[in-house]
């Protein structure tokens, strides 16, 4: 459980951290290329086989620990990594875990472990999928040239606490991740299977632009050609999801009636164009050589800072009032 002093100061909570998700979504709704889909099947088989392996053939009896199925999703944000872990948790029958790393790490010394901990503890009390969306800021290598620095130390012992849990863990774990060479390489090892998500290719595009429509209630109109859109635009699944709801949004807005409204090709076009300049924008952050390691670990730098300033304001307010008290 979370320090009651983390959500005074920080507004943060436990719940805001993990969220549980009953899955919907399945593999019919992602496409993917032809190796990454047997790679995910691969992966698949061997949660089904693994009573089969680890109970019967009696390979459980000789390998204690490690038991657990983990599995890392590579590749670029947008090409279907969250999509495939829920399909996953789906055909399992299993609910789905996703842990935000952003809210689990802590400005608290000792916390941010507590905090993997527990997601672990849920997970199991759950039965569900635990999925750890980037993963490379939680399991980054760790140091020992900077250990002696305090949010490096913190750093170090959430990694050590990751590698405890997953080995102890009997459970299905995902990790993904867009810089898998930042992992620590004691990480690397506890995975069963790399599943490697590429950007897709024309055909995939514009089957994507295709299932993101309803068949029959989108207005489209007769010009709209997805062929042309997916060889002018070679961008993820992600992007081409937001181009599709602006492009709706764009045709909503049109103050003609309601029965007259389509979806046309400039309003797509228009759309995507928006989607890449916005992502072009964002490729300008000063932020934007470092990696996820680093900007988490600049984050737990700061958030400490803030700490130390709210505990010596603590302690001055204190010796003010003593103080008061023995003058009086």
């Amino acid at each position: 459980m979370a320090s009651p002093l983390l959500s005074l100061f920080t507004g943060r909570s436990w719940s805001r951290s993990v969220e549980t998700i009953t899955p919907q979504r399945t593999f019919a709704d992602v496409i993917l290329p032809a190796e990454t889909r047997r790679s995910l099947e691969d992966a698949l088989a061997q949660v089904r086989n693994h009573s089969l392996i680890f109970t019967r053939w009696g390979l459980g009896e000789r390998h204690s620990a490690g038991l657990g199925l983990a599995f890392n999703f590579v590749g670029p944000p947008g090409t279907g990594k969250t999509i495939c872990a829920e399909a996953i948790a789906n055909s399992l029958g299993m609910k789905l875990l996703v842990v935000n790393y952003a809210e689990v790490e802590s400005m608290w010394a000792g916390e941010t472990p507590k905090n993997i901990v527990t997601a672990f503890r849920t997970a199991a009390e759950q039965r569900a999928l635990l999925f750890f969306d980037e993963a490379d800021a939680i399991a980054g290598r760790r140091s020992i040239a900077a250990a002696s620095l305090p949010y490096q130390r913190e750093a170090n012992i959430t990694v050590n606490v990751l590698l405890r849990e997953l080995e102890a863990f009997n459970g299905v774990v995902i990790f993904a991740t867009n810089l898998a060479a930042n992992f620590d390489p004691a990480f690397e090892r506890r995975i069963r299977a790399h599943v490697r998500f590429d950007m897709p290719g024309l055909g995939e595009r514009e089957q994507i632009w295709r299932v993101q429509i309803h068949p029959s209630k989108t207005p489209l109109a007769h010009d709209v050609d997805f062929r042309v859109l997916a060889e002018q635009f070679a961008v993820s699944g992600g992007d081409i999801k937001n181009a599709v709801l602006k492009a709706a949004a764009a045709a909503a807005a049109d103050p003609r009636p309601e029965r007259t409204r389509q979806i046309h090709q400039e309003h797509f076009e228009r759309a995507m164009a928006d989607v890449i300049a916005a992502k072009e924008i964002m490729q300008q952050s000063l932020f934007r050589d470092k990696d996820p390691f680093l900007q988490a670990m600049e984050r737990m730098q700061k958030r400490m800072y803030a700490a130390a300033v709210i505990a010596a304001t603590s302690l001055i307010v204190a010796a003010i009032a003593l103080a008061i008290v023995l003058v009086r």
